[in-house]
């Protein structure tokens, strides 16, 4: 496509959207709801054409030579379209937001005033590999009553054109404006340029994907943001932590699925823990493939490789974790300070003191106790599904969800109140 062609095309959409936000803004919960179990519906009716697509794109993936982790995220079997379709479900089962109301309260002027929810307007989210992103955020944004514009990863553009035609007989059958959610159809990255530059039309921009995609959002954009930019999260082992806990979770973390951003990228270890114990959770992590990088004393144990400069604070998103001994939970702090990025970091630890200090100190999005940082995912923090983890401090923060889709206006009543 031309530059023009891509310039009006995208224009096009963002007014269809603008359009749309206007009417969801008051759509029913029951029509939103229905929308959304309608398409989950036919998104398992419609498996196997979703696995024939995926096929498609798994062999693009493969002559472009995706990474595994970049394979594994785009890979889309019978389990995972279900369990694509239970997160529509349970986004349509949650309480609608908008209208509800945050705070209400009566001034002594006579003036009653309440703080309610209302969308956000047009939601631009770029995304890369996954599938499944096409319907959690079609989903979430229609819940919270905003229009969606959706560019999907080149990898993932035949699967996503089949979930999206989902998500589209949804908005039909509940009368829902069918240019509600837009799919941009084609693979032209120039289009993403160009909808960093929609002021006019999209209200808020969610990346989803590598750190070079985030980066550059978080550069070029001229609306305002929702993003983290690496997922480099931290388990830090308290001289009091439960040996067998800490196995199983340190385990969980690193290994249950490498390629997501809530995979533990870092191993942190109490100095009086290692000489107590040693690190039995890390010979298991050696077992089970894993290339464990430490510092000199983690080197202790055979098959731990050294660490280089830059393997603390980087984000492998594969079978491969760096290692140290801290002094303690002050020194996991200040080794979190230093390299974390703020999306998610675990102690594990059964002195309550320790975790206290942890909590406090550390300004990551989510902080864990004794849990594996695999859980940083909106569907297990009960939202059904997230558009993505943010890790800045304006507005959401941590899984975006329904709620974080929303900004809120006052409703302001008097009786005739003026004022002196």
């Amino acid at each position: 496509m031309t530059d023009l062609e891509i310039k009006e095309m995208m224009a096009a959409i963002g007014k269809k959207a603008k359009a749309a936000s206007a009417e969801l803004s008051y759509a029913t919960a029951e029509s939103k709801q229905r929308a959304l179990i309608f398409a989950a519906e036919a998104i398992v009716i419609r498996m196997h054409d979703i696995i024939a697509a995926n096929k498609l794109d798994l062999d693009y993936g493969l002559k472009k030579g995706l990474p595994l982790s970049a394979m594994d995220r785009l890979m889309l079997d019978e389990d995972r379209i279900v369990s694509m379709a239970d997160g529509i479900r349970s986004v349509a089962e949650q309480d609608d937001p908008v209208g509800s109301v945050i705070a209400e309260w009566t001034q002594p002027s006579g003036l009653h005033i309440k703080r309610v929810r209302s969308p956000l307007g047009v939601i631009g989210v770029i995304y890369e590999s996954r599938p499944n992103v096409t319907a959690d955020a079609g989903a979430l944004c229609l819940k919270a009553g905003n229009a969606a514009i959706l560019r999907g990863g080149s990898e993932s553009f035949h699967s996503s054109i089949l979930i999206h035609e989902c998500l589209v007989a949804g908005l039909k059958h509940a009368n829902i404006p069918e240019t509600s959610i837009q799919l941009i159809p084609t693979r032209d990255r120039a289009v993403v340029g160009e909808m960093l530059a929609m002021t006019d039309y999209v209200d808020v921009l969610v990346p989803r994907g590598g750190k070079g995609l985030v980066e550059r959002v978080q550069s070029d954009a001229r609306v305002p943001v929702f993003a983290h930019l690496e997922g480099i999260c931290h388990i830090y082992v308290d001289a009091s932590a439960d040996l067998e806990k800490t196995k199983a979770v340190v385990m969980n973390s690193k290994t249950r699925r490498t390629g997501i951003c809530g995979a533990a990228e870092c191993l942190l270890v109490d100095k009086v823990f290692f000489k107590t114990h040693g690190a039995p959770f890390v010979r298991d992590l050696l077992d089970a493939g894993v290339e464990v990088r430490g510092d000199t004393t983690i080197q202790e144990i055979e098959g731990v490789t050294a660490a280089q400069v830059g393997d603390f604070g980087r984000e492998f998103l594969d079978m491969i974790i760096s290692a140290r001994v801290v002094d303690g939970v002050e020194g996991a702090i200040a080794h979190i300070q230093k390299y974390g990025s703020n999306h998610t970091d675990c102690i594990m630890a059964e002195d309550t003191t320790s975790v206290d200090m942890f909590f406090c100190r550390l300004d990551s999005a989510i902080l864990m106790h004794n849990a594996s940082t695999q859980f940083a995912d909106g569907g297990e923090f009960g939202m059904g599904a997230e558009i993505g983890i943010a890790t800045g401090k304006m507005h959401a923060r941590g899984p975006v969800g329904v709620e974080q889709l929303t900004c809120f206006k006052y409703l302001v009543h008097g009786n005739g109140a003026v004022r002196a």
